[in-house]
């Protein structure tokens, strides 16, 4: 990693095939670190978070050193779910159904891509969200 805010090429390599999946999706670069988007909404958005640059998301993860967070959306009605499950999940001040989850080695993939698969379809017009075939 080379700059604030840099994803280890690892953690892309499994995100770009969840995300690139989808309908419509495409990559771009964030103000740091990258995020998926699906016109302009941005339903996926990963970055590596060290306290000292980035506090407000520190804060929000609760965090005391530099980790990897991949920021999302959740229908409303499984925020508390997610919530209730503690680490790695937490919940940012902004947006009602923004969650955010700490990737790590012990991080479940297949879980990840339940996450995003809704995610996506949160934000991605119902046409759209009628040919993915959502987690149960």
């Amino acid at each position: 990693m080379s700059a604030p805010g840099d994803v280890d090429p690892e953690i892309l390599d499994r995100l770009r095939p969840i995300c690139r999946g989808l309908p419509e999706t495409y990559e771009e670069p964030a103000w740091v670190g990258v995020r998926w988007r699906i016109r302009r909404r941005t339903f996926a958005h990963v970055l590596t978070v060290d306290p000292a640059r980035q506090a407000v998301h520190a804060r929000a993860a609760a965090l005391d050193r530099p980790a990897c967070l991949l920021v999302f959306r959740s229908p409303l009605d499984e925020i508390a779910g997610l919530l209730g499950c503690g680490y790695p999940f937490y919940k940012p001040d902004w947006g009602r159904d923004v969650m955010g989850m700490v990737l790590s080695d012990d991080t479940d993939w297949d879980e990840v891509g339940e996450l995003l698969t809704e995610s996506y379809c949160v934000l991605a017009p119902k046409r759209l969200a009628a040919l993915v075939d959502r987690p149960v």
